[in-house]
């Protein structure tokens, strides 16, 4: 191994080794025997935060739904979030939206890092993803799998997650890239770590790299990657009122474009302020966004629902309007809706969980 702590590249054959390794152990993915720009960027930015298998029947809905980057373009925001719904991080699906348009506007996917970093939605490792796999552009990419590889052979011991380690890394993967091909050399990285390198329990005898570990030399494999200190997610509270009118159909609104969830439909409601009880925090609510005064009844359902900083309790209420009609003052628009229709409707995982608390579970 090389006295230089962060030098890879001059490794005798490491990037063979790796290379026949991806060969023989390479997962059968929809997006890989077809790698064109259109399908290899639309699965990068469905991978973004989201395991392999969950993406992979999304992935082949959108594609299905879709065919090329001119369709999705041409389709509405609202058909788009509701082929996303459940897949989570919706700021992706907007992305992924505006990016088709630009791309369809100029006629072809940027062939250029620095093209693709103009897209929407598109960073660092995307970019060198789409560059790497769809044009044979020898760019690193660095994702949590890469960066846990990486880590280990070097047995890193600045925070991956923090700036210096970041550099760190992206340096180092940009010296590692093979330049003869980068496409199988980046899915090859990120396949080691997902099968082999993995956070707990790694298959070290598995691994192609063993030899020049240094995390395994020092018996310490699991140690690494070392992280920072995380944050603590905020408990927080809301509630929600459930509203049916005389042909059974629910009152749903839709979220506001900017901010958590924007877009999607949910059942109304929002914060509840420690200071109120919940019927009395749903009262205020629906005052305020929805313009009727309304009785609260029984408690139909709790849910919970982790974002990347809260843990959010959602307590759910029947409720009935005593005074006024419904109109969108807090949110852009309201609708009611029936049973059979409701799953048509671009849906958060927190709406699809509060639904089925209250009995509409085959959304």
């Amino acid at each position: 191994m090389s006295s230089n702590p962060t030098t890879l590249a001059s490794i005798p054959d490491l990037r063979d080794r790796l290379g026949a390794w991806y060969r023989a152990h390479a997962r059968v993915l929809p997006w890989r025997s077809e790698p064109t720009p259109y399908r290899v960027w639309m699965s990068e930015i469905m991978l973004q935060q989201t395991r392999v298998d969950t993406v992979i029947p999304y992935f082949e809905r959108f594609q299905e739904t879709f065919p090329t980057v001119g369709e999705l373009a041409a389709a509405s925001e609202e058909r788009v979030l509701g082929l996303w719904a459940g897949l989570g991080y919706y700021r992706r699906a907007r992305a992924l939206h505006a990016a088709a348009r630009v791309v369809a506007d100029q006629g072809a996917f940027p062939d250029t890092v620095e093209g693709l970093l103009e897209l929407p939605g598109v960073g660092r490792y995307t970019a060198g993803a789409i560059a790497s796999i769809a044009f044979g552009i020898p760019a690193p990419v660095l994702d949590g799998n890469v960066a846990r590889v990486l880590s280990r052979l070097l047995a890193l011991e600045q925070p991956v997650d923090k700036p210096a380690g970041q550099r760190l890394l992206w340096g180092v993967a940009e010296d590692l890239v093979n330049p003869e091909d980068p496409s199988a050399h980046n899915q090859a990285m990120m396949e080691l770590g997902a099968l082999v390198c993995v956070p707990r329990s790694p298959r070290c005898p598995s691994c192609p790299l063993r030899e020049d570990c240094r995390a395994r030399a020092q018996d310490q494999v699991e140690r690494y990657p070392i992280k920072g200190p995380r944050r603590r997610p905020k408990k927080v509270r809301a509630v929600a009122g459930l509203l049916l009118d005389a042909q059974r159909r629910m009152l749903l609104a839709r979220r506001p474009e900017d901010g958590l969830l924007g877009g999607l439909w949910e059942v109304p409601g929002g914060d509840w302020p420690e200071r109120l009880s919940a019927p009395a925090a749903l009262e205020q609510v629906w005052r305020e966004r929805v313009g009727v005064s309304i009785e609260v009844g029984e408690r139909l359902g709790e849910v919970e629902h982790v974002f990347t900083h809260r843990k959010l309790r959602l307590v759910v209420h029947g409720i009935e309007v005593t005074e006024g009609e419904p109109v969108a003052r807090g949110y852009p628009e309201l609708r009611w809706v029936d049973h059979a229709s409701v799953s048509s409707l671009p849906l958060s995982r927190l709406t699809q969980k509060v639904l089925a608390a209250v009995g509409w579970s085959d959304v």
